[in-house]
Parts: structure tokens; sequence; C-alpha cells
């Protein structure tokens, strides 16, 4: 894929998450059910690590300062970088489909090492830095949470991807 491509993608890529991550989503202070994972999880799959890091990086900043919700605090943006490098790392398969087997495995590993390591465990942590509620509480809730998240990510990302191979070997691997 030319570097072109890949600059074109991600842009639209970043303002769909920002877009997700922004308005389509529901944002207490303690819990956030989003579907703007989607954007980071298909760079990752597209683009590999260093895009899908960078697009998750600046889907937050540029979210927080666009569309603020309550005061920026850099450890979420630190939170949703980590979260782009770990997808980047576990379901790019340089510019190749991966077979189903492959995916499943792949998408499992790399969500539980997200919704566990990052949601759970570091995200908790920055709330209870920010708002001072009980770190055990939070989890707690967060777990749940994530719990739930976890198929509902792994199933929509698998169907996406099926979906779009396609046209992504189409339009974006095929030099014309």
């Amino acid at each position: 894929m030319s570097k072109i491509k890949k600059v074109i993608l991600s842009a639209m890529l970043l303002a769909i998450l920002i877009i997700l991550s922004r308005f389509v989503s529901i944002k207490t202070q303690i819990l956030v059910i989003s579907i703007s994972f989607i954007p980071i999880m298909m760079s990752a799959i597209w683009l590999g690590p260093k895009y899908s890091t960078i697009i998750a990086l600046l889907g937050d900043l540029l979210g927080a300062i666009l569309f603020p919700f309550g005061a920026y605090f850099p450890g979420f943006t630190v939170s949703a970088a980590i979260s782009g490098l770990i997808y980047g790392l576990f379901l790019y398969n340089n510019g190749e489909a991966l077979k189903n087997n492959q995916l499943i495995i792949r998408l499992i590993i790399s969500s539980l090492i997200v919704l566990i390591i990052v949601n759970v465990f570091i995200t908790s942590l920055w709330i209870h830095i920010l708002y001072g509620k009980a770190y055990s509480a939070i989890m707690a809730s967060r777990i749940i949470t994530q719990i739930i998240m976890m198929p509902i990510q792994i199933i929509t990302i698998y169907a996406l991807e099926k979906f779009s191979r396609p046209l992504i070997k189409k339009y974006l691997y095929e030099e014309k």
C-alpha cells in the first residue's frame, strides 16, 4: 500500500474514531461504553502498530481538545496509545489477510490484554488519581463492562474484517 493511501486511510479512521468516541458513546466519570474500538482495531489490521498507535493517540488528544469531556488528563492518551500499539502488534500481518482461526486467536489475545491490563488496571488507576474514588470499586465496575465488551469487540471486528477484506484488497493493496 502506498504511503499516500495509508495517510488518507489514517485520516478517515481518525475522523471516525473522534466521532464514535465523542458522540456515539455513553460516558460517566467511571465508565465509558463506546464502539470507538472499531477504527483503532481496523487500523491495526490494515496499517500496523505504528499507524494504530498514532491514530489512537491523536484520536484521544484531538477529541479532548475539540470536544472535551471533563478536564484533559494525559494518562488517558497514554492508555489509548498503548491500546493502539497492542492491537497493531497482534493484528497486523504485513498487509496479508489472516486466516480465520489466526484472526480469531489474535483478536481474543489482543482484546484480553487491552481490556484487562489497559482498560481495567491502568485506566482505573487514572480514574483513581483524577477523582480519588476507591481503586477496587472502580475496578469492579470496569471488569463487568469489559466482560460484556469483549465478545462484542471480537464478533464486530471479525465480521467487519471479513466483510471489508475484498474491498481493502481491491482498492488499497492493488497498485493501479
